[in-house]
């Protein structure tokens, strides 16, 4: 058995603590959680019957705990990660992994010389028509790649960033790119590679927020394919997508549904007899599997440290998004093209206002 403890108890923790706490990761088990929000940490400690620390330091120095997940504001990710590191214990965080690149080095650093491992929450990956996706991409069904698009059409009110001080500030979360959108960025430049250059644009709509609430972007990849984003958290009055869509010589796929978890369009010109299968039963995550990609992903977890097998989101793999995300917040400071590789100047993200 594989225990774990979480640190931090917002809004994120209730789908992690629910999935360790109410056993639906074979292999692992919630012994311990920590907030410095008392009721944050009593009300999920109550529940699962573990316990509730308030300090960071005692917190680690708990013996029963392997692996601590760190879900506190990302702008506190780095902190927490080393800290979790230099206690001996493997690293689960979540997206994004940091809000800047050289703190992001700092945590792949910290894990290394404690000789630990550092898992990046990207759940998405996990999705069953992701993975049915990504099998015809490694098959080469696709042929070459043309142009992608992700598409996050979401509703958060003013409500969603007056629950806690740090929503919406460039410090501690960032904007839509950075914190709603940073799944559907990874998503994008695991399936068409390595990011050429940049150009970004962003407004703040609706949020009263530091950040921006809606942004878009095009993407010229390595490989020659063209990419598109666009984030929003000012649909109203609710939530409309979270798509991923791959044009390409021989096929095109479209992912929608709230989080890219429902096939829209599967089309090859090569038609394979598995094309109806794939539609027939693996078109959407099972309804019945709570949670379905963070399950998928901490089992994941789970086998890798079970079996010292690599993580599919490693420190190194988090990283590239992270630098992806900070190029698209650096164009939207500057105005212009940016290119990747880069040394962040005036993207904002991570830094006090």
């Amino acid at each position: 058995m594989i225990n774990f403890g979480l640190l931090g108890c917002g809004r994120i923790a209730k789908r992690h603590s629910e999935l360790l706490g109410g056993g639906h990761i074979n292999g692992a088990k919630l012994v311990g959680l920590c907030d410095v929000a008392r009721d944050r940490a009593d009300t999920i400690a109550a529940r699962f019957a573990v316990p509730a620390f308030y300090d960071v330091d005692k917190f680690l120095s708990s013996k029963e705990i392997d692996v601590v997940s760190v879900l506190t504001p990302s702008g506190m990710h780095a902190e927490h990660a080393i800290a979790v590191a230099k206690a001996g214990k493997h690293v689960v965080v979540e997206k994004p992994m940091a809000l800047r690149l050289e703190d992001a080095d700092a945590m792949i650093q910290a894990c290394d010389s404690a000789g630990v491992k550092l898992f990046v929450v990207k759940q998405n990956r996990f999705n069953v028509p992701v993975v049915k996706a990504r099998e015809a991409l490694d098959a080469g069904r696709f042929g070459r790649l043309v142009l992608g698009t992700v598409r996050v059409r979401w509703c958060r009110d003013q409500s969603y960033y007056d629950q806690d001080a740090w929503r919406g500030t460039w410090a501690y979360d960032g904007g839509v790119l950075a914190n709603q959108a940073s799944h559907h960025v990874d998503m994008l430049e695991w399936f068409f590679g390595d990011v050429v250059s940049v150009h970004a644009r962003a407004t703040t709509a609706l949020a009263k927020i530091e950040a921006e609430d809606t942004a878009i972007a095009t993407l010229k990849f390595r490989n020659g394919a063209l990419g598109i984003i666009e984030a929003t958290t000012a649909v109203r009055p609710k939530d409309l997508e979270g798509s991923l869509s791959i044009l390409a010589e021989k096929g095109a796929v479209e992912i929608g549904g709230f989080a890219v978890n429902q096939i829209k369009h599967w089309r090859f010109t090569d038609e394979q007899a598995s094309d109806q299968e794939v539609i027939d039963k693996f078109s959407v995550n099972p309804p019945n599997v709570y949670g379905f990609g963070h399950q998928a992903y901490y089992e994941h977890v789970v086998d890798c440290l079970r079996n010292q097998s690599p993580a599919l989101v490693d420190g190194l793999e988090g990283r590239k998004s992270l630098e992806l995300i900070s190029a698209l917040y650096e164009s939207i400071e500057t105005g212009k093209e940016v290119q990747l590789y880069f040394s962040p100047r005036l993207c904002r993200l991570g830094m006090l206002s």
